[in-house]
């Protein structure tokens, strides 16, 4: 792996204070990232739509040090309140991508960032945090170097942004992006995310998803712990195989607007990812009972009425409804009257597809 193209080598006059601002969404996987190797690797290529709605937006702060020592300098605020706690990811996101920003402790960093979800709403804020940051990062690079290219630029970004948060990389652009080496898409890598290069149904363009927040508590295992669960796990290498499937299948999926088969191949990720962790040492059960309803419901609701409706689910209890635009009006309906009273607080988030990042 030639990683001598994301070095930053020649730099000099760097400014001595500024300020960037950039949003970036999260992201909800189509066939599932589960399972990585040394350096934020992915052991399966994954597929995802990112979201709109549900973003981060980050504004980065820098102030040149009068004097460089050899420590990472920085303070970070969510909605204007300081969080120390914050420090150690990203202190330990520094190191990682320090060889690639070099500058890093040439300056004083202030982190202020807020997402447009609830804090703790059980939507994972990893992906949309380290991808706006990341983006900060290349924009103090592009004052260093102005004549980096649009798309070097924003594959430097999922690269770092993948040494953050792994999904991070798949935040940058949109509607439909990849990650992890596939020998039938065209440009896919493991060290970044890339847009999906290739023709989609218009059913699948403006695809909604519903967010419904069945469990608002911290997550149950974080993703480091999950993802090194698949080390030593009895079906890991039939799931990787699984997932190298699916991403050819649903490439088939996408250009026909097969829409049943999209939702029995969205569906079987979401429970597989599930299946994988009951399956671990330690074993984990990450969804509720209101979950377990709410997919039921929504297995009815299907079989009554033919209508496109599907769910998946990220590492938790939250279901993402997934349903195509020309049916919006009454999936939405069916939504609120029968489901919404299976979340936490009533609470849920109408999102749909996005189109990524953009700088503010």
């Amino acid at each position: 792996m030639d990683l001598t193209r994301f070095t930053l080598t020649n730099y000099n006059n760097l400014p001595n204070k500024g300020s960037v601002t950039w949003s970036s969404p999260s992201n909800i996987a189509l066939v599932k990232y589960w399972g990585k190797k040394e350096h934020q690797i992915p052991e399966n290529p994954s597929i995802s739509f990112t979201l709109d709605a549900c973003k981060t937006i980050t504004e980065l702060n820098f102030e040149k040090k009068s004097k460089t020592d050899d420590s990472f300098s920085f303070k970070v605020f969510l909605d204007e309140v300081a969080k120390p706690d914050f420090h150690p990811k990203i202190e330990t996101f520094f190191k990682r991508i320090e060889t690639y920003i070099p500058f890093l402790k040439d300056f004083h960093f202030t982190i202020k960032t807020r997402n447009t979800f609830p804090h703790s709403s059980g939507i994972a804020s990893s992906a949309s945090g380290m991808s706006a940051l990341a983006l900060c990062l290349m924009s103090l690079e592009k004052q260093l170097n102005p004549n980096i290219s649009g798309t070097d630029f924003i594959q430097k970004a999922s690269f770092l942004a993948r040494l953050g948060s792994g999904s991070a990389c798949r935040s940058l652009e949109g509607d439909l992006v990849v990650w992890g080496n596939h020998q039938q898409i065209e440009g896919s890598s493991d060290l970044f995310g890339v847009k999906y290069p290739y023709q989609v149904h218009d059913v699948f363009k403006n695809y909604h998803d519903t967010i419904l927040l069945v469990d608002k508590g911290e997550k149950q295992v974080s993703s480091t712990v999950g993802h090194n669960l698949m080390h030593g796990h009895p079906f890991a290498k039939q799931r990787f195989m699984q997932a190298v499937h699916n991403i050819s299948k649903i490439k088939d999926i996408l250009k026909s607007g097969d829409l049943d088969g999209f939702i029995a191949l969205v569906e079987s990720e979401a429970l597989t990812l599930h299946a994988m962790m009951m399956a671990s040492n330690p074993y984990f059960i990450l969804m509720k009972p209101n979950t377990l309803k709410i997919i039921n419901k929504i297995w009815s609701f299907r079989q009554q009425t033919g209508l496109p409706i599907s769910f998946t689910l990220d590492a938790g209890a939250n279901v993402h409804v997934l349903y195509p635009e020309k049916d919006a009006e009454q999936i939405y309906k069916f939504i609120k009257t029968q489901l919404v009273e299976y979340c936490q607080n009533g609470h849920y988030i109408c999102d749909r597809i996005g189109f990524g990042a953009k700088q503010l």
